[in-house]
């Protein structure tokens, strides 16, 4: 049975592969830096940022009704999370993810673009799946107090969200030209985190059937 610690890396890996495959907040944070420079860029980092805290506190509520109301449902809802996990490895090897064009984001203030990169995160369907997915598989009552969990996870994830889209944001003239002139790197980027999810799948399937 793995350890807490082991839990977190593998959350974390999980969490790393979805936030660099490009997407509507990495492109909102790009067109930003490229609209407004380094202050547009930094209030849609830390909107993008304010909304993972609300997805990881919606998650471990969910986590938590269910262990309340409902602790049987586990097994089932792992099994389920494992099985959207799958697809979504399934579909990032199929897939050529590349970036061809990122539009300038229309010219407004600091409190906007923050506001507009909280609502583009949390507005994000996707993210509501994965966390649905996910969080099940690693917030676990045999792990601590649950909240203490949640937290550790939530600032996992405002930390890598602003590594990475604040990083390429500053550096958003490099990135987009890098990213839309080596479509290669960006396909491998994808396919490989297809790989960790299908993996994480399997640990889940192994963990649920038999841990």
């Amino acid at each position: 049975m793995i350890s807490y610690s082991q839990n977190l890396w593998i959350f974390f890996a999980l969490l790393f592969g979805i936030i660099i495959v490009p997407g509507m907040d990495m492109f909102f944070v790009m067109a930003s830096a490229l609209a407004g420079g380094l202050s547009r860029c930094l209030a849609a980092t830390f909107g993008i940022m304010l909304g993972g805290v609300f997805h990881t506190i919606f998650g471990a509520f969910f986590v938590g009704a269910i262990a309340t109301l409902a602790p049987q449902l586990f097994t089932a809802i792992l099994l389920a999370g494992a099985a959207y996990m799958a697809w979504i490895g399934y579909t990032l090897l199929n897939s050529a993810i590349t970036v061809s064009t990122i539009g300038s984001a229309p010219m407004r203030g600091l409190g906007p673009t923050f506001v507009q990169g909280f609502v583009t995160c949390v507005l994000n369907p996707k993210a509501y799946v994965f966390v649905l997915a996910v969080y099940p598989n690693f917030i676990q009552p045999r792990f601590g107090p649950l909240w203490v969990q949640a937290l550790m996870m939530g600032l996992l994830t405002i930390v890598t969200q602003f590594v990475i889209y604040g990083g390429l944001g500053v550096t958003a003239a490099k990135a987009r030209a890098f990213l839309t002139g080596s479509p290669k790197v960006t396909i491998a980027i994808g396919r490989a985190c297809g790989g960790i999810f299908i993996a994480v799948a399997a640990l889940t399937i192994w963990h649920a059937v038999f841990a």
